[in-house]
């Protein structure tokens, strides 16, 4: 009898159970929410530093001096460039300051405040 009782007990062992991870809504959003976590991080800091980069590209090398100047009404870019660079190629300070000021034309408002560079104001 213990030779039936040694095969018994290997036909009832059964292979280890294998079960599968449930997880509940709650836990797939918790789930979601850590796996997102990092692409929105780098999301919000490419968002907030993106500003800075633009200006620092619009500046050339970002050593440039500058200082500002408040457009009076009717007054142009050519102007500006006349009175404040007389010795200067007008359309060099335009498409300086243009750049400087990451303007989209050489439109100005009464009233905006845009930079110079100071090669342009310490000339005369």
């Amino acid at each position: 009898m213990s030779t039936i009782a040694i095969a018994d007990t290997q036909r009832t062992a059964a292979p280890a159970v294998r079960t599968r991870l449930r997880l509940t809504r709650r836990g797939r959003v918790v789930f979601t929410t850590l796996a997102a976590l990092p692409i929105l991080l780098v999301v919000a800091i490419a968002v907030l530093n993106g500003g800075g980069a633009a200006a620092g590209d619009a500046a050339g090398t970002g050593s440039t001096r500058f200082e500002t100047v408040t457009i009076q009404p009717g007054e142009t870019l050519w102007q500006l460039a006349e009175e404040t660079a007389p010795d200067s190629d007008p359309r060099d300070f335009v498409a300086d300051v243009v750049n400087l000021n990451a303007l989209d034309g050489s439109a100005l408002q009464a009233g905006e405040t845009i930079s110079i560079p100071t090669k342009y104001t310490h000339e005369h």
